[in-house]
């Protein structure tokens, strides 16, 4: 599902594809500007979204084997609630 089909979906239920998009749009730059101020997003059931550190660090390059300084940096991290795997595992019905 991409987000086309996901805003067709959310237009079923409110009856407006216009209202889907503004809804859908508004979620998702709410929850990343968040995030990318180091905010958490806590959806009870659902999940958190929050942001997380990688340290520098010394990598490979596989096809020449030279050693390569990879600086630090800062990237969005998602850790589902336990309603989304247990609905994901079977375990649980959706309501």
């Amino acid at each position: 599902m991409n987000k086309r089909d996901l805003i067709d979906a959310i237009s079923e239920r409110l009856g407006d594809k216009k209202s889907a998009t503004e809804a859908l749009n508004a979620v998702l730059e709410t929850i990343q500007s968040a995030v990318a101020s180091g905010d958490k997003v806590a959806i009870t059931g659902f999940g958190v979204f929050e942001k997380s550190e990688r340290p520098a660090r010394t990598a490979r390059n596989p096809a020449t084997g030279a050693a390569i300084e990879v600086p630090k940096s800062s990237v969005p991290k998602f850790r589902p609630g336990a309603d989304f795997k247990a609905l994901v595992n079977g375990d649980k019905s959706k309501d």
